[in-house]
C-alpha cells in the first residue's frame, strides 16, 4: 500500500470514529442523564448491527482471503485477547466508588482508550478487504461509539466539569482510533493471509463485544420491547448494508 492510501484510510477511520464518540459526548452534555430506555436502544441497535455485518461480511471476507480453519483459529484468538483486556478493566473500575463520578468517567475513558485500539485495526483491515467493508465498518463502529460518548460526558456534567474540558476528554478517547487504524492497515497489507488473519481477529473481537457487552448492556438498561426492536432493527440494517454497499 503506498503512503497516500494508508493516510488516506487513517484520516477517514479516525473522522468517523471520532464522530461518533463526539455525538455521544454532546448528548451527554445536552441530555445530562440520558434515560435508561434510549441507552438501551442505542446500545442494542449498534449491537445488532455489529453482529449482523461480522455474521454476513466480515467473517466471509476472512475466509475468502484466507481459509476456514485459519479464520476459526484467529477468530478465537481475537475472543480471548477481548476477554482479558475487558477482564483487566473491570477489575480496575471495581476499585472505585460509583459516587464518584470522576472517578468513574475516567476509568470509563481508560476502558474506550483500550477498546478504541482494535476498533481502529478493524477498520484499517476493512478498508483493505475493499472499501465497501471499511466504509460499513466505519458506520457501525461511529454508532457504537456513541452511548461511549455518552459514558464519559455524563458523569462529569453531573461533578460541573466544564463542557469544553469534557469535549477534549471525550475527544483524546478517541485517538487510539487512528493507531488501530494505521496498525491495521499496515499489517493487513503484507499479504492476503496476514489480511485475513487480521479480518478473523477483528470478528472474534467484535463478536464477544457484542454477546458478551452490547446485548448484554442493552437488557440491563431496559428490559422490555425498545431494547428488542433495537437489536432486531440493527440486524435489519446490517443486512441491507451488506446487500447495497
Amino acid at each position: 500500500m503506498d503512503k497516500a492510501n494508508l493516510i488516506l484510510i487513517v484520516l477517514l477511520g479516525s473522522t468517523v470514529s471520532l464522530m461518533g464518540t463526539m455525538i455521544g459526548a454532546s448528548l451527554g452534555v445536552v441530555i445530562k442523564k440520558p434515560s435508561d430506555r434510549l441507552l438501551g436502544a442505542i446500545i442494542g441497535f449498534a449491537g445488532g448491527l455489529m453482529l449482523s455485518i461480522v455474521v454476513f461480511d466480515l467473517i466471509p471476507s476472512a475466509m475468502e482471503n484466507w481459509n476456514f480453519i485459519g479464520t476459526l483459529l484467529f477468530c478465537l484468538i481475537g475472543i480471548i485477547t477481548i476477554i482479558i483486556i475487558d477482564t483487566k478493566i473491570n477489575i480496575s473500575h471495581s476499585s472505585f466508588s460509583e459516587n464518584k463520578h470522576i472517578k468513574v468517567a475516567f476509568m470509563a475513558a481508560l476502558g474506550l482508550m483500550l477498546h478504541n485500539l482494535p476498533e481502529g485495526v478493524i477498520m484499517g483491515c476493512g478498508f483493505l478487504a475493499g472499501e465497501s467493508l471499511g466504509l460499513k465498518m466505519s458506520l457501525i463502529i461511529a454508532i457504537h461509539d456513541i452511548p461511549e460518548g455518552i459514558a464519559v460526558s455524563a458523569p462529569l456534567m453531573v461533578s460541573n466539569v466544564k463542557i469544553s474540558k469534557i469535549l477534549l476528554y471525550a475527544f483524546l478517547t478517541a485517538f487510539p482510533t487512528a493507531v488501530g487504524t494505521w496498525i491495521g492497515a499496515y499489517i493487513g497489507s503484507i499479504s492476503q493471509n496476514v489480511l485475513g488473519a487480521c479480518l478473523a481477529f477483528a470478528s472474534g473481537i467484535m463478536m464477544y463485544v457484542v454477546c458478551g457487552e452490547m446485548l448484554p448492556e442493552s437488557n440491563k438498561l431496559w428490559d422490555g420491547i425498545t431494547s428488542s426492536i433495537g437489536i432486531l432493527t440493527g440486524i435489519m440494517l446490517g443486512l441491507i448494508m451488506t446487500k447495497v454497499l
